[in-house]
């Protein structure tokens, strides 16, 4: 491919943002928070919710005076680089690329989704297909890539209200009480780490910094309005699912086993599988699951583009389309390494990975925004976070509970994402050294 190294274009406004950044997320309210139900029940679950929520507030309230102030499509690799060092910079890129090009299991889920109505076709060639159309939307430029995203998040945020709507006449108290913590408040440690994926990626908003018009303006915009919405939805989705037939409704299909689908599991219990309201929350699904796909790779393809763009990894994934001035080499290395995840054939595992990578990113952001305040007190900010150190500091406490939690749970996981980390360290330790 004809590549030459540019900056990237700059045509993004705050609706796109608000598209993006709830797009990233959005996934998240349609499939697996139900699995917290399980461990926490609905008071366990509640509890997390709120201490997820108030992670995500205080560490999204941080991160975007981050944002604003380093406006680059590194993010929190950026962020890291200039305050801690360029060896702890690399292990919050490291993080960042495991956390966003892992996240993207949505394709198997897409996979298994469009099976439904095409079961000669395998879920994994449909996955794969996946991959390849968005990739190809987000290489043709972000403007495109952004505007298709808006379009997909809206529909998949009037597709929770419309559930909302229709659970709401069916919802008992009774049921939001009903056995509320049936494995006491180790359930609640337990069902932490599994709702991150509610609000997983919106971080991936800073990624298109250097793509947003006036970012020190917009990416306020952008990441306030994202983050009220998603608030929002949580709520209304949650006290939906669980209020039409307890928690248990909302997490055993009619065998008893766990559900990946909660939403049309409960309007099954609501309204019946022959309902239009049961056929419209499943068909409208997919749009949740294609906002959060298509934007995270997009944000994926950015963090790659900055370490090949400061030579952390091969230059070449640093270079930019001459014609439609998108990260494409960067893009495509990342349709391949998911590829090559889905293949095989562990999209549990895989997300619990993306999650290791996504709580060490909050922790070194927030570790970076306490030293650029201590370092660099004069760098411009056009946002400041409130409550400063307060809130960056209960961020920071969070996500490490989480990923301690994450950890406990998941050791061989866990191992896994050390080796990968503990690699890519190496790699860059002799690289450096050589260079």
């Amino acid at each position: 491919m004809n590549t030459q190294k540019a900056t990237l274009q700059r045509s993004l406004t705050p609706l796109m943002l608000w598209g993006l950044g709830v797009g990233y997320v959005i996934s998240g309210m349609y499939f697996g928070w139900n699995l917290g139900l399980a461990e926490g029940g609905t008071l366990g679950m509640a509890i997390a919710t709120v201490v997820v929520a108030v992670m995500y507030i205080t560490f999204t309230l941080g991160y975007t005076e981050l944002a604003c102030a380093i406006p680059k499509a590194g993010g929190a690799f950026d962020y890291a680089d200039r305050a801690l060092g360029k060896r702890l910079g690399f292990l919050g890129g490291v993080a960042q690329i495991i956390e966003f090009v892992f996240a993207p299991n949505c394709a198997y889920a897409i996979g298994a989704y469009v099976h439904l109505f095409l079961p000669a076709v395998p879920v994994i060639a449909i996955a794969m297909v996946a991959y390849l159309v968005f990739t190809t939307i987000n290489i043709l430029g972000v403007r495109m890539a952004a505007s298709f995203e808006l379009v997909v998040t809206f529909i998949a945020v009037v597709e929770l209200l419309v559930f909302a709507a229709a659970a709401m006449p069916h919802i008992e108290l009774a049921n939001l009480t009903h056995n509320a913590l049936p494995n006491g408040w180790m359930g609640v440690f337990a069902a932490t780490p599994l709702l991150s994926g509610v609000f997983l990626a919106i971080e991936g908003l800073a990624n298109v910094a250097e793509e947003t018009i006036n970012p020190q303006r917009n990416m306020i915009v952008g990441f306030g309005a994202a983050m009220a919405t998603l608030l929002l939805l949580c709520l209304l989705t949650f006290v939906s699912a669980v209020g039409v037939g307890g928690w248990e409704g909302a997490v055993f299909d009619a065998a008893g086993n766990k559900s990946d689908s909660p939403l049309p599991l409960v309007m099954s219990h609501a309204v019946g599988t022959e309902h239009w309201l049961y056929k419209i929350v499943g068909g409208v699904g997919l749009f949740g699951l294609v906002a959060s796909f298509h934007g995270i790779i997009l944000a994926a393809g950015r963090a790659t583009f900055e370490f090949g763009r400061v030579r952390y990894i091969p230059s070449v994934f640093g270079n930019v389309h001459p014609k439609f001035r998108t990260p494409a080499n960067a893009l495509l290395i990342n349709m391949v390494v998911g590829m090559v995840a889905l293949l095989t054939n562990r999209t549990g595992d895989i997300i619990i990975l993306s999650c290791f990578g996504a709580l060490t990113l909050y922790a070194v952001a927030m570790c970076s925004l306490f030293a650029l305040r201590r370092n660099e007190p004069l760098l411009p900010r056009p946002f400041k976070t409130p409550f400063y150190p307060f809130f960056p500091a209960i961020a920071l406490l969070i996500a490490l509970v989480s990923l301690l939690a994450l950890t406990y749970y998941n050791p061989k996981l866990a191992g896994i994402y050390a080796l990968m980390v503990g690699v890519g360290y190496v790699y860059f330790v002799l690289r450096d050294v050589e260079g």
